[in-house]
C-alpha cells in the first residue's frame, strides 16, 4: 500500500496508515510512504519505529523522508532486513539508534537499501502502466520532457530504462527523456559502447550520476563546519576514487552528473574537476563528452567554489522550490549558513548555467512553482513577506530560461529544443495568464492551456471530452 504523499505532522501521518491497513497486490505485503518533513512539523522530530509499531505492528512499514536520503522503518521491517543491534553501519549509510543502542527505526542514505531490498520489486508491465498513467499528469502542468536521474541503490535503473523503451516502442511515450545511468554501471556501459546524447528525439542516455555525499535533512550532507547538533554529514565516495569515475567516464564519451549539497563536498568536487581541467590543459586535450559535465543540487556553496564552477564551465542543476522548503530546516541545522544557501542570483551573475529542475518527488515538478520560489524565495503562502535571502531572488526571465534555454543546451539538444525558432521541434505550452507581468503570487495558481510536444496537442486543457 502507497501512503498518500503529504508532509503531514506524526500524529496525522500515524492516523492515515491507520486508516489504509489492506495492502495493494503491487507491494505485496507492504506499507510504504514518503515526503514527511519533520521540520515544518509542530513537534519538530522524527517518526520512529515505536511510532510505527503503534498502528502497524505485523506489517512491515517504510516510510521515506521528502529529501529521499532518509527513511523511518517499523520493527517488522527491520526484523524482515536482519537489522538489530549487532548490525554495523553500511560504508554510506547510518542505522539509528537510541541511547542502549538498539535501532530506532531511523535509516540514513545507504542504510535504508538494507530494508529496501526486502520490498517486493513491481513488474516490468506494473511500471511500464504506471509511467503510461503518470505522462499525462506532467502534461497537465506544462512539462515536455523530463531529466530521469538514478537513486543510490540503483535498482530502479534497468526496470525504468526497459519501461521508457516499451513505452517508445508501442508509440506511446508522449514525453522527452534524458535517461541517466547510476555510477555503479558504468563499466557496463562502457563496455556494450553507451555515450552521452546516443538515441533519438525522444529518448536518450544522459549522464553518469555519482553521488559525493547526501542530504541536510539526513544530516548526511557533507559540511565543513559541523551541524547545529553536531556532526559534519558523510562523504560517500573517497574522492580519489570520485577522480578516477569521472576521468573513465568522460575518456569514453560520457557525462557526470555528481549530486553534492554541501559546501564540503562540493569543495572537494570541484577540486576534482579542477585537476582533470589541468591534465587536460597539459595534455593538449580536451574533454570527450558530448555536453557538459553538471553539479547536482549545489545547496551550500561558497564563493570561492562558485567562482572556480563558472570558469569550469560546470552547469548547475539546482531545485528553486526546495530552497523555500528547506527555510527552517537550514536556519535550525547550520544556522546562519543559511547565507550561502540556493545562491541562484550569485550563480548567475557569475555565468554558470542553471537548469532548474524539481528532483521530484522530493519537491513540486510543476515548473509554475518553481519559478514563484525562485523569483520571490517565498513559500507557496507568501512567507517570508519579503523572501528568504532576497538578494538571491532572480527574474522571471532567467527562471523562465532555467526551464527551457539551459536544460536544451545542457543535453545538447539547443539545435532542436529550448525555443520556439523557425526548424526547431514544436515543444511549447500556453499559459492562461502573464507570467511575466502579473504579481508573482498568481503565478502559483496559473492554468496551463495546452502543451504541445513536436508540434502535437498532448494536453488541452479547454479539453471537456470525458
Amino acid at each position: 500500500m502507497l501512503i498518500p504523499s503529504r508532509p503531514t505532522p506524526v500524529n496525522s501521518l500515524l492516523e492515515n496508515i491507520a486508516k489504509n491497513p489492506t495492502p495493494t497486490n503491487l507491494l505485496g505485503e507492504w506499507i510504504l510512504g514518503q515526503n514527511w518533513n519533520e521540520s515544518q512539523w509542530p513537534e519538530r522530530r522524527m517518526p520512529n519505529r515505536k511510532d510505527l509499531d503503534k498502528v502497524a505492528q505485523h506489517l512491515p512499514v517504510m516510510l521515506w523522508r521528502s529529501d529521499l536520503h532518509l527513511a523511518v522503518a517499523n520493527s517488522r521491517a527491520l526484523e524482515l532486513a536482519g537489522i538489530t543491534e549487532d548490525t554495523s553501519n553500511p560504508p554510506h549509510g547510518v542505522i539509528g539508534r537510541d541511547e542502549k543502542g538498539i535501532p530506532n527505526g531511523i535509516l540514513q542514505d545507504e542504510a535504508i537499501d538494507l530494508v529496501k531490498r526486502k520490498i517486493p520489486v513491481p513488474t516490468d508491465i506494473q511500471i511500464t502502466s504506471a509511467m503510461a498513467d503518470a505522462i499525462p499528469t506532467l502534461h497537465a502542468i506544462g512539462i515536455t520532457g523530463l531529466n530521469d536521474l538514478r537513486l543510490m541503490d540503483g535498482h530502479d535503473g534497468s526496470p525504468t530504462f526497459r519501461a521508457l523503451q516499451q513505452l517508445h516502442n508501442n508509440s506511446e511515450l508522449s514525453i522527452r527523456v534524458w535517461m541517466c545511468l547510476l555510477g555503479d554501471v558504468l563499466e557496463d556501459a562502457i563496455r556494450i559502447g553507451l555515450m552521452t546524447g546516443m538515441g533519438d528525439d525522444l529518448l536518450r542516455i544522459g549522464h553518469v550520476k555519482l553521488f559525493a555525499d547526501g542530504s541536510l535533512g539526513a544530516h548526511t550532507a557533507w559540511l565543513s563546519e559541523s551541524y547545529a547538533d553536531g556532526g559534519n554529514g558523510i562523504s560517500l565516495y573517497p574522492m580519489e576514487d570520485m577522480y578516477q569515475l569521472i576521468r573513465r567516464a568522460e575518456s569514453t564519451g560520457l557525462s557526470v552528473a555528481v549530486h553534492a549539497i554541501g559546501d564540503r563536498a562540493i569543495h572537494e568536487l570541484v577540486s576534482v574537476f579542477t585537476r582533470l581541467e589541468k591534465e587536460r590543459k597539459t595534455s593538449h586535450e580536451t574533454a570527450k563528452t558530448p555536453v557538459p559535465h553538471r553539479i547536482e543540487h549545489l545547496q551550500i556553496l561558497h564563493t570561492r567554489d562558485l567562482i572556480s564552477i563558472s570558469e569550469l564551465g560546470i552547469i548547475g542543476s539546482v531545485q528553486p522550490r526546495q530552497a523555500t522548503d528547506d527555510i527552517i530546516l537550514i536556519e535550525k541545522s547550520i544556522r546562519d549558513r543559511g547565507k550561502l544557501a540556493y545562491r541562484f542570483r550569485d550563480m548567475l551573475d557569475r555565468g554558470i548555467m542553471l537548469v532548474f529542475g524539481s528532483d521530484c518527488p522530493v519537491a513540486s515538478p510543476n515548473p509554475l512553482s518553481g519559478i514563484h520560489a525562485a523569483i520571490t524565495r517565498q513559500r507557496e503562502d507568501g512567507t517570508p513577506e519579503k523572501g528568504w535571502y532576497p538578494n538571491q531572488r532572480i527574474q522571471v526571465e532567467e527562471a523562465v530560461r532555467g526551464y527551457t534555454v539551459a536544460p536544451a543546451k545542457a543535453t545538447g539538444r539547443w539545435d532542436t529544443l529550448g525555443s520556439l525558432t523557425l526548424g526547431k521541434l514544436a515543444d511549447f505550452i500556453v499559459l492562461e495568464k502573464d507570467i511575466y507581468t502579473i504579481d508573482p503570487a498568481l503565478i502559483l495558481t496559473t492554468r496551463v492551456d495546452l502543451t504541445c510536444i513536436g508540434g502535437r496537442i498532448v494536453y488541452d486543457g479547454h479539453d471537456i471530452t470525458p
